[in-house]
């Protein structure tokens, strides 16, 4: 695979990601905080309606955790297509030396 090969899988490797994440999102923010929050009010999760809970906390938590989701998968994905971060971005190890051979 030559590197425009490989810097094109990786991007829609990391496109499919990101889309596939804001979906997740989308539903747990919007659909289950505002649109179902009337039949999920019915059920409750630690003495709150459920739909009230995603709407305060819900979609927070699922935020941060997808933070942490993207940012382990992202590192699979530079270590499967590169051998180090970032497709085409040099080293990763903080060796890397601008044009004038500085830090």
């Amino acid at each position: 695979m030559d590197e425009l090969e490989r810097t094109e899988a990786y991007w829609k490797a990391n496109l499919q990601l990101v889309a596939k994440l804001l979906v997740i999102w989308f539903v747990v923010s919007f659909l289950c905080g505002v649109v179902f929050v009337d039949e999920l009010n019915h059920l409750r999760l630690g003495g709150y309606k459920l739909g009230f809970w995603f709407a305060q906390q819900g979609s927070i938590f699922t935020f941060v955790a997808l933070v942490f989701y993207y940012a382990r998968r992202m590192n699979e994905l530079d270590r499967k297509f590169s051998g180090s971060e970032g497709v085409g971005n040099g080293s990763s190890d903080g060796n890397s030396k601008d044009s004038a051979g500085k830090n």
